[in-house]
């Protein structure tokens, strides 16, 4: 046990140098990705990853997914949905780096963009003002859908407050400049941890709307049926939900045909389940959730990151 503990102190100073090295190549391919047009940029690493995925150990897990998840498509449909998928995740990467200039449509000023990034109708519109409403925030989720930073980008657009919940990279040294980035363009960013829950919180106690990504297996979450089979969710929108009594509604992005564009959305409000003595179910809830979320993978599943354990 001491030999071990030497090994790991030593290893200490070893994985801090490698952080920093990592962190100055993240920091600098994101440099150099925001020098380059972003549409062009897009294309090419959509292309690169549809030809590079097929060869990496995540698209076993794809397919392994897809094919439970779709039991009734053909390897050849299986295929197809996981080139779309690896040709997103390229695209998504050369976005992220030019993610605080992706412009909204804004139905009220149109003139301000004449080629806007993403578009949204009136009907999506006219429930986004509600979310500038301070005397009642709302409690948004949303999922690893198209580019999953673009919906972020929408109360601040419009300036209203909000704060998201985010996991912190795993390179530390490249932690600070992405999130720097995208407080700039999203709002307050709340890192994912033990604290995370009393933070957002105060943010709807003090009239923030509250953000955050439902659609990844979390180890202490509870049990709800997504695509047929049993998975664990993060309960922490109905938890709040519960606690505050702040209504609840789903935002996704979708990406149009030509690759560059996208449609945002949100939904009416989610009514919230409630139990016997009138409280919000916090399972039960969860699953209205995770069944609104599978509704829209179905409707553009290569949109979707089928590469991670979701099923455990």
């Amino acid at each position: 046990m001491a030999r071990r503990g030497r090994s790991l102190r030593f290893l200490r100073p070893v994985k801090r140098a490698f952080d920093r090295v990592a962190g100055f190549l993240v920091v600098g391919a994101l440099a150099l990705l925001r020098r380059i047009n972003r549409q062009r940029m897009a294309g090419v690493l959509g292309g690169l990853m549809r030809r590079v995925g097929p060869w990496l150990p995540e698209h076993k897990i794809g397919r392994e997914n897809l094919r439970a998840a779709f039991p009734e498509k053909s390897p050849q449909e299986i295929e197809r949905i996981l080139a779309g998928v690896w040709d997103n995740l390229g695209r998504v990467a050369a976005e992220f780096a030019h993610i605080d200039r992706i412009v909204y449509h804004d139905p009220a000023q149109p003139e301000r963009c004449r080629d806007p990034d993403v578009m949204i109708d009136d009907l999506t519109y006219a429930r986004t003002k509600l979310l500038g409403d301070r005397s009642r925030p709302y409690l948004v989720f949303a999922a690893h859908l198209a580019n999953w930073e673009v919906p972020a980008l929408g109360p601040h657009a419009f300036g209203f407050p909000v704060s998201i919940l985010y996991r912190r990279p795993n390179i530390g040294g490249a932690s600070d400049a992405i999130v720097a980035l995208r407080a700039r363009c999203m709002g307050n960013m709340v890192a994912a941890g033990l604290d995370a829950p009393l933070k957002l919180g105060r943010a709807l106690d003090g009239g923030e709307t509250v953000a955050a990504l439902v659609d990844q297996h979390t180890t202490q979450g509870v049990d709800v049926v997504f695509f047929g089979r049993w998975a664990k969710a993060n309960p922490l929108v109905a938890q709040l939900a519960r606690l505050t009594g702040a209504p609840i509604c789903g935002t996704r992005a979708v990406r149009l045909p030509d690759g560059n564009h996208f449609r945002a959305e949100l939904t009416e409000e989610i009514a919230p389940v409630r139990d016997a003595d009138g409280k919000v179910d916090i399972q039960a809830t969860t699953q209205a959730i995770t069944s609104v979320v599978e509704g829209w993978v179905r409707e553009h599943p290569e949109q979707w990151l089928w590469l991670h354990r979701r099923w455990r």
